[in-house]
């Protein structure tokens, strides 16, 4: 492995929401925080070199993204999803989350229904009640430490005012990669009701290895025509901090619409370090996304196998992408107030509860294992020593 994570870096008073806000958020600055989706590892140095470049010329004026912004983006998806898009097709955006608020607005009026699959990503629903409409859950189906979509509670759910679909892939918080097949059942419902497919891949490059990523609009150009991809480098290289992600819209009309409602919230081009960072990481961080999936494989597999050993009463949803692990708490027999004030108070962890994912998240914990493996070791022996008092 040709890069240190097993470094650890002292974020704070670095203006670091994981780690600054602790005590507001959790009432206790010493808790370690494993919760909001940053890692606790250095970006690529070809990252900082490009920054550090830009930085030296010394003018900050109005900037652009630009041809080799697109030509960037392009090679990514080609190189690493087989994906071979078209630069008219991309749309800046500051940030994924801010991009599903515009799509909203766009594509909905007041009072229409929009499908989210619980438990999921909390911000969709916020997302769905602010812009007006009504959150419709079609929630996954838990079985054996797995979850699989319930197509047939999806059919059953979708009326004429049903307008949009948002799909998590790979699915945060369970970690599910979506089977090429299972993306083609959902999509071909959402093409008989009419309903748009807006599919957040913001995790799309956090694979592990014995599984397969692939993107939706992908599959087909039916899909490509009846969907809209969020996707960003933030999650992948560790870069958030920028507020730089990249909408892909093959539709014509569909792009038209989007353009108009940035337009009228005067969103244009990136930030200009997130620009160079953008490019730098994905014209130069193919080694370093490789050696930290490993790297995090390492850490998932350390793991799993402390849990299993050690603290049996706790169940891992085994991720199959991104670096967001689920933990079935059941067995602490905890409400989920009485699980946070466990997490907080006796172990000392600051970690997503469940039920901020939906109300069938409630006996569950959300862990962030992007960080040293000491790290990791420190807080799943604070775990461990608690759970043992039960």
């Amino acid at each position: 492995m040709s890069y240190d994570f097993n470094k650890v870096v002292d974020r704070f008073n670095t203006k670091s929401v994981k780690w600054d806000l602790l005590e507001e958020i959790y009432g206790d600055k010493d808790v370690i925080p494993m919760w909001v989706a940053d890692m606790d590892f250095e970006v690529p140095e070809e990252i900082i070199r490009a920054i550090k470049k830009r930085l030296n010329h010394g003018i900050f004026g109005y900037s652009l993204s630009g041809k080799e912004y697109n030509d960037a983006i392009i090679n990514w998806m080609k190189q690493r999803h087989q994906w071979n898009i078209q630069g008219e097709w991309i749309k800046f955006t500051p940030g994924v989350v801010p991009a599903l608020n515009f799509i909203l607005r766009a594509f909905t009026k007041p009072g229409d229904q929009v499908i989210i699959q619980t438990p999921v990503y909390h911000p969709f629903a916020r997302s769905i009640k602010n812009n007006g409409c009504t959150v419709v859950k079609n929630p996954l189906k838990y079985e054996n430490l797995t979850y699989k979509m319930d197509l047939e509670d999806l059919e059953k759910k979708i009326t004429n005012r049903t307008k949009i679909l948002i799909l998590c892939n790979p699915h945060n918080p369970v970690g599910r990669v979506w089977s090429k097949e299972e993306l083609t059942a959902l999509g071909e419902i959402c093409l008989k009701h009419g309903i748009l497919v807006v599919s957040d891949e913001i995790h799309f490059d956090l694979i592990y290895k014995e599984n397969k990523h692939t993107v939706f609009a992908s599959i087909s150009e039916e899909f490509a025509q009846n969907s809209i991809t969020c996707t960003a480098p933030s999650k992948t290289f560790n870069i958030a901090g920028f507020q730089t992600s990249n909408i892909i819209i093959p539709n014509d009309k569909l792009r038209n619409l989007f353009s108009i409602e940035l337009e009228n919230l005067a969103i244009n081009g990136p930030n200009i370090f997130g620009c160079e960072a953008l490019i730098a990481a994905y014209n130069s961080g193919a080694q370093w996304l490789d050696d930290l999936i490993d790297y995090l494989k390492g850490n998932l597999d350390f793991l799993i196998s402390f849990i299993e050993k050690r603290i049996p009463k706790i169940k891992v949803v085994k991720p199959q992408g991104t670096y967001l692990v689920w933990l079935d708490c059941s067995g602490l027999n905890m409400n989920s107030e009485e699980m946070r004030e466990f997490f907080v108070k006796k172990v000392k962890l600051g970690l997503d509860d469940g039920i901020m994912f939906g109300e069938e998240g409630e006996k569950f914990q959300r862990v962030n294992i992007a960080c040293p493996r000491s790290t990791l070791k420190e807080a799943l022996e604070r775990i461990e020593k608690e759970v043992n008092k039960l």
